[in-house]
């Protein structure tokens, strides 16, 4: 391996596609501020930052406010925009290949840890997953510099053994504050400007690019 022994992965955006559960599930929420966006595209935006914050800064709630936008997020999301994903061509064979190759997995994402879960076991993924670590219901640890240091917590590492996988500023600022390293992808929602303005550690466009950087074959 010409890289470190954990590779921890964010989830949406990197590992599946989820636009349609959010983007719609943050339309309705939206909704019941009396604001409609009929357009999904424009609120891929939602897609990887800490939902709150998003909402806050979207829509231009208050805090409190903030916190209602995400209950009634998860209103829809709970029961019908969790299903409305899929996986990215090529990760399970890549995760398969990763764990023939002797590497721990982990998960680090800001979505709440039971919904990654239970995403992870619908597309049968969790099999690959050392450990799996998520936000909570109730708000704390959304922050993905926060996410990551319970990673490494709970898989008993030190953040010179671990490399993040993610789409977003917020996985490549998230990690560097732990001192992790990380890889940008751009095949989920951030895009090469971002990855190079947040101080990716590598770029990868495809997931056969993950491969070589990684040195893992087929």
């Amino acid at each position: 391996m010409i890289m470190d022994e954990t590779i921890l992965f964010d989830l949406d955006g990197t590992l599946t596609d989820p636009k349609e559960g959010i983007t719609k599930s943050v339309q309705y929420a939206l909704r019941s501020f009396g604001i409609d966006e009929p357009n999904l595209d424009k609120l891929e935006i939602f897609i990887g930052p800490p939902l709150k914050e998003m909402f806050m800064e979207y829509a231009h709630l208050t805090d409190e406010q903030g916190v209602q936008a995400v209950a009634k997020y998860r209103e829809r999301f709970g029961p019908i925009g969790i299903l409305e994903n899929r996986v990215y061509a090529g990760i399970p064979e890549l995760l398969a290949d990763l764990k023939a190759a002797g590497y721990k997995i982990g998960l680090a994402t800001s979505k709440p840890e039971i919904y990654a879960r239970q995403i992870l076991d619908r597309f049968e993924l969790m099999q690959y997953f050392d450990e799996v670590t998520g936000s909570e219901l109730s708000g704390e640890r959304t922050k993905k510099a926060d996410v990551v240091a319970e990673a490494l917590r709970r898989m008993n590492i030190t953040a010179q053994q671990a490399t993040m996988v993610g789409d977003r500023k917020h996985d490549v600022e998230g990690a560097h504050v732990c001192g992790v390293k990380c890889i940008g992808v751009l095949f989920g929602y951030g895009d090469r400007a971002e990855m190079e303005e947040a101080g990716a550690d590598w770029i990868c466009e495809t997931v056969e690019d993950i491969r070589k950087i990684l040195e893992v074959s087929q």
